[in-house]
């Protein structure tokens, strides 16, 4: 019995040390990994794959729950933890368990309060928080000061057993101490004069070679190293990403039914910049520190630049004000640093979020191109688990941006003319052709421009939906764009009553279902794409439609991410009246370019920013919590040909992929014999006769109104004997006799 005993406890102790150190192992994760982890671990579709703590699921939840509860005093507690788990499994008797909980809740509490008062809120929890509100109210901050000397002294106290001549010793080996660094810094500033009057007199007389005149201006800066490292700047290392040399695509989906036999479109089909490595000038580095530090300086403000970020369009300049100093005095001082380094489209981020800095964004005199191979071809991209990943272009730091449009869910795009909309365009729909296989994802591409989005034509029996009736795969005028949006809801609406059969939540989970041969096709079960509708020049649709556009963008928009629609939207004009309250509530992505007024910007990213950017793909990407700067990747035309010819030169498809036929409700009703006209078969006889088709003539000969008789016209075209309305030209009757009219009636 007495050995099962220690058995068991054997086996707690290890079990305990264990979890101790996977706690350990996740909070020292967490302060990397933390930020990603959390927009996992909240969402309602949690998935813990994605998480990147070294502990996984497990060490992002726990990590997060012991931070956002203890802060860094997390730590306590897994050392408490931790000697337990040793007094336990080794029947330790020099640790007190008492004592050492005593210890560890003063430990707890102390830097709990320490770390609300001097860290940065990242370190803080809601412990420390709440101890510091309850007493700032009670004693007031220089309370809490006093409170924190006086309990850590009692503290160290206690612990040592001190007495009254110890700590009088520790004061007098304090002061000591202080007095010889006072006479080392004395000491350091008469030699300092001495070799600054000394190198006067020697540049003077002119009696000293310049080997000599090195040694000395050595031993001036050398006197301090830390006042080197003030006045040195840090340049960020460029980190080139691993390319892959070949488009290794997503698995292919095969749904048994509409097979293709598909090969990815080769990177050798994009074409590859020679100027495209980001090069580190150290002198205009060096230059536009300098100004900065002096245009704040100025102003009487003491700031000092201390890193450098370059990337390939604009140079990220992290600055460290001086105490004392408002962050708004900074943000307000954007022209006059940019009229001082004599460039165009300087940002001031004020804090840099995750960082105790300001950052300043210059342009570079000498910008990169960054080519859309690069991108397609970085490792990010290709071995990325996105459901629908669209790579856009590289950050500051030169890393590619790559977003899951299944994630996002929708997308809104605006900025001025010729500032790089319609090249983010075509790559985002680029970057998913090259990813994704024809049978997962179809596009629905409306471009009112007409020109636009024509090279895609090519690719219309793989990668392109549109209505039955409709000739073109390219959608135009706005007629059709408006069935198509009806037709789009109904495709919702459809797919939703598939999912409620199937019992799962959304696409993802159907599609796993078919693929597992879990859902019998025989009821009306297949295999689902993802819809991407992409409208291009929207202020157009808006201006000519309004409502009729609107209202089924909106719906689509709040209901059609479960079952695998997806929203691209772009505008020129980003103003109030375009893009609507409704709108922007149900498109958290947004995509910036450069636009002209403060007011634009704050339309479309509920900030400015983007009236300050330099163009030719400079853009700003809001994703709801944080807004990045990237520069957008470079295609041209010629590659966006290729691409198409690559894809419409294999095997296509039997047929281009089908939305559902609208139904006209009215037109219905007209059609139905139930609703028609008393008066319809003798007006219709009227019609033939003359040979003639107008509301005024029905009016005069059968003595009706107008609105009666304008429904009897309706009813007419809606039957086939009359043609559309051709402006101020009657009617085309297109029934030639009686007899004609007698047998389609």
């Amino acid at each position: 019995m007495i050995k099962y005993k220690n058995s068991i406890r054997l086996i707690f102790s290890i079990i305990a040390i264990c979890l101790v150190i996977s706690l350990f192992l996740s909070l020292n994760s967490h302060w990397s990994t933390g930020k990603n982890d959390y927009s996992e671990i909240v969402h309602i579709e949690s998935n813990f794959s994605k998480t990147k703590n070294k502990m996984g699921g497990f060490g992002a939840i726990s990590s997060d729950f012991l931070i956002r509860i203890f802060g860094i005093s997390s730590y306590i507690l897994v050392l408490l933890f931790f000697f337990i788990s040793l007094k336990i499994c080794f029947k330790l008797k020099k640790i007190n368990l008492i004592s050492l909980i005593n210890y560890s809740a003063f430990s707890l509490l102390w830097i709990s309060l320490f770390s609300s008062v001097f860290l940065d809120i990242i370190y803080v929890g809601k412990l420390g928080l709440f101890i510091n509100d309850q007493i700032k109210n009670f004693i007031g901050l220089h309370g809490i000061y006093i409170a924190l000397i006086s309990t850590i002294l009692i503290f160290i106290v206690l612990i040592f057993r001190l007495e009254q001549k110890d700590l009088s010793k520790f004061f007098k080996q304090i002061i000591s101490l202080l007095s010889k660094l006072k006479k080392y810094e004395y000491s350091n500033i008469v030699d300092e004069t001495f070799v600054i009057k000394d190198e006067k007199a020697l540049d003077s007389e002119s009696n000293i070679s310049d080997s000599e005149k090195k040694i000395f201006d050595q031993k001036k800066y050398n006197a301090d190293d830390n006042s080197i490292r003030n006045d040195e700047i840090i340049i960020e290392k460029i980190n080139e990403e691993d390319k892959l040399q070949h488009n290794i695509g997503d698995s292919i989906t095969i749904d048994g039914t509409k097979d293709v036999e598909y090969v990815y479109p080769s990177l050798e089909i994009l074409k590859q910049y020679s100027e495209n490595k980001i090069s580190v000038n150290q002198n205009e580095v060096e230059n536009n520190k300098k100004l900065i530090e002096e245009t704040l300086k100025d102003f009487r403000i003491d700031v000092i630049v201390k890193r450098a970020t370059v990337g390939p369009t604009i140079t990220l300049y992290e600055i460290v004000p001086d105490t004392g100093v408002k962050i708004s005095k900074i943000k307000n001082l954007e022209n006059d640093i940019a009229l001082r380094i004599k460039a165009i489209g300087v940002r001031i981020i004020a804090p840099l979020p995750g960082k105790g800095t300001v950052g300043i964004e210059v342009p570079n005199q000498k910008p990169t191109i960054v080519s859309m191979k690069d991108v397609i071809a970085s490792e990010k991209f290709q071995k990325s688990n996105f459901e629908l990943p669209v790579a856009i272009g590289k950050t500051i730091s030169n890393e590619t941006f790559v977003m899951d449009l299944t994630k996002m869910p929708h997308l809104l795009i605006a900025g001025a003319t010729g500032q790089g909309k319609s090249v983010g365009l075509n790559a985002i729909l680029c970057s998913i052709l090259f990813k994704k296989h024809p049978n997962d994802v179809k596009f629905i591409l409306v471009d009112p421009k007409k020109v636009e989005l024509t090279l895609y034509n090519k690719i219309e029996r793989n990668f392109l939906a549109k209505l039955p009736t409709s000739e073109e795969s390219i959608i135009t005028d706005t007629k059709s764009v408006i069935n198509t949006l009806k037709s789009l809801c109904l495709e919702m609406d459809n797919r939703y009553e598939l999912l409620k059969k199937a019992e799962v939540r959304n696409v993802q989970e159907y599609n796993t279902k078919i693929k597992s041969k879990q859902l019998n096709t025989s009821y009306g079960h297949k295999f689902l794409p993802y819809l991407i509708l992409v409208i291009d020049e929207f202020a157009d649709l808006i201006m000519t439609a309004g409502k009729e556009i609107e209202i089924p963008i909106a719906r689509l928009a709040q209901l059609s991410r479960a079952v695998g629609i997806h929203l691209i939207i772009a505008t020129q004009r980003p103003t109030t009246n375009i893009i609507t309250g409704t709108i922007k509530a149900n498109f958290p992505t947004r995509i910036a370019f450069r636009v002209i007024q403060g007011i634009d910007s704050k339309t479309i990213l509920d900030t400015v920013g983007a009236n300050q950017l330099i163009g030719r793909g400079d853009m700003l990407v809001s994703t709801g919590n944080s807004i990045l700067r990237i520069q957008c990747a470079f295609i041209d035309t010629p590659e966006v040909e290729k691409l198409t010819n690559f894809i419409h030169n294999q095997k296509n498809a039997s047929s281009t992929f089908s939305l559902p036929e609208q139904i006209n409700e009215e037109t219905a009703s007209i059609l139905s014999d139930e609703d028609r006209d008393p008066l319809f078969r003798e007006a219709a006889q009227l019609i033939v006769m003359h040979q003639q088709g107008s509301t005024s003539m029905i009016q005069r000969k059968l003595k009706l109104g107008y609105n009666r008789a304008g429904r009897i016209i309706d009813q007419l075209e809606a039957a086939g004997i009359i043609g559309p309305l051709q402006g101020s030209k009657g009617r085309q009757v297109m029934i030639e006799n009686e007899d004609q009219l007698n047998k389609l009636l």
